[in-house]
């Protein structure tokens, strides 16, 4: 071979080589698919993963806000709890309460009262449709009402306007008060009335004897001296009637008062100082407390106590009114005033 055929030649393989290189860098540049496939499932690997870091937040945040809303949810259920029982707390003390007992009586009171009218005017309207005819009504009597008069008129007793007291001494009393009527007998004996009374101070014994059965009061006959003349009056028939057994007590609250009393009971019945004291006829007293215990004595030794109150006295002790036979002279408003200006 000439020396150009072998430069020919090795142009030609150079060439070739270099086309083959060509050719190879070019297959090498490109990409197979499996090279491919393992990029594209790489890059899905990575996406899956960020999916599932987003999910797993979005869970997490998920869960912290259901957290929070069950938190919420409990919070807001025990308040309703405690509000309900609060609300039951304050309607049972309201129902405790003078307020709430008030206001539910008001309440039933209002429902009574729309009752009422109602019925009210139902019962209007009845009677305004009714024909009211008066007839007229006969009544006969019964045998039976007959037999309860004649039983009742045989039970009733007649009751004698005398009390038991002095129903057996009647006679002498009154025989003793027509005498008081008459002249005074300036010297009779101790004891016996010496002066002569009114008929009004005789009607004044009458009622106390017969009526009031020897215990009571009676209006004062206007001044002391006239009560002492009716006392005396008094003394002078019960001397009769019971001798030595009785003792008169006379309560007078002042000694001025007890005074009077004692020179008119000198005067009328004769007396001496010797005749008043604690062991004498006639006993004066400026308290009541001694007055009862002298009556109390008197009744333990069988012995009669004549009890004599005077006009001044505003009221009478209690224990006074257990006492068989007493005499209290009630004065007049004018007579009280008259005692009051004495003693100012």
């Amino acid at each position: 071979m000439t020396e150009s055929e072998l430069q020919d030649e090795n142009q030609s393989s150079s060439e070739e080589n270099s086309d083959e290189s060509f050719c190879g860098d070019q297959l090498a540049s490109k990409t197979s698919p499996n090279d491919l496939l393992g990029t594209e499932a790489t890059d899905t690997g990575k996406d899956l993963d960020q999916k599932v870091s987003i999910d797993s937040n979005l869970d997490a945040l998920l869960e912290l806000a259901l957290k929070d809303v069950k938190e919420e949810r409990c919070k807001l259920e025990k308040e309703l709890s405690e509000m309900s029982e609060r609300k039951s707390q304050i309607e049972k003390d309201l129902k405790n309460s003078f307020t709430g007992q008030s206001d539910a009586i008001a309440r039933r009171v209002k429902g009574f009262q729309d009752y009422l009218t109602g019925a009210l005017q139902d019962l209007a309207q009845s009677a305004e449709q009714l024909e009211l005819v008066v007839q007229p009504v006969v009544l006969a009597p019964s045998p039976l009402d007959k037999a309860t008069e004649s039983s009742e008129n045989e039970n009733v007793e007649t009751i004698s306007a005398i009390a038991d007291t002095f129903k057996p001494d009647e006679e002498l009393i009154r025989s003793c008060l027509e005498q008081f009527l008459g002249e005074p007998d300036f010297y009779a004996e101790p004891w016996k009335l010496r002066r002569s009374l009114d008929a009004k101070d005789v009607e004044l014994l009458e009622d106390w004897f017969f009526n009031m059965g020897g215990r009571g009061a009676q209006p004062s006959r206007g001044n002391r001296a006239k009560n002492v003349l009716v006392a005396s009056a008094l003394i002078s028939i019960l001397g009769e009637l019971y001798g030595d057994r009785f003792q008169v007590l006379v309560l007078a609250s002042q000694p001025e008062r007890l005074g009077e009393w004692r020179r008119g009971l000198q005067d009328a019945l004769g007396l001496s100082r010797e005749d008043f004291g604690p062991n004498s006829g006639i006993v004066l007293f400026e308290r009541a407390d001694g007055l009862i215990e002298k009556a109390d004595r008197l009744e333990e030794r069988n012995e009669v106590p004549l009890i004599i109150i005077d006009s001044a006295e505003r009221s009478i002790d209690t224990p006074i009114l257990q006492f068989p036979i007493w005499l209290a002279f009630a004065a007049s408003p004018k007579e009280i005033y008259l005692e009051e200006e004495q003693l100012i």
